[in-house]
């Protein structure tokens, strides 16, 4: 059975998991409606629109 010969430093196992908690990336375009920018295939918050229709309504 592999055994390692020396324990792994903290920094290198910091270093090591570090890659696992990479921020994503999130797609985001512009409601077509206000222009504001919006996660594509999601109604817009600011607005309501979806597709072209209103499908929320926002009371400002």
């Amino acid at each position: 059975m592999a055994v390692p010969k020396q324990k792994r430093s903290r920094s290198r196992t910091h270093m090591k998991r570090a890659k696992g908690y990479k921020a994503i990336k999130v797609a985001v375009s512009t409601c077509s409606h206000c222009g504001e920018p919006k996660q594509p295939h999601r109604i817009c918050l600011r607005c309501g629109y979806y597709g072209g229709k209103q499908v929320l309504e926002i009371g400002e």
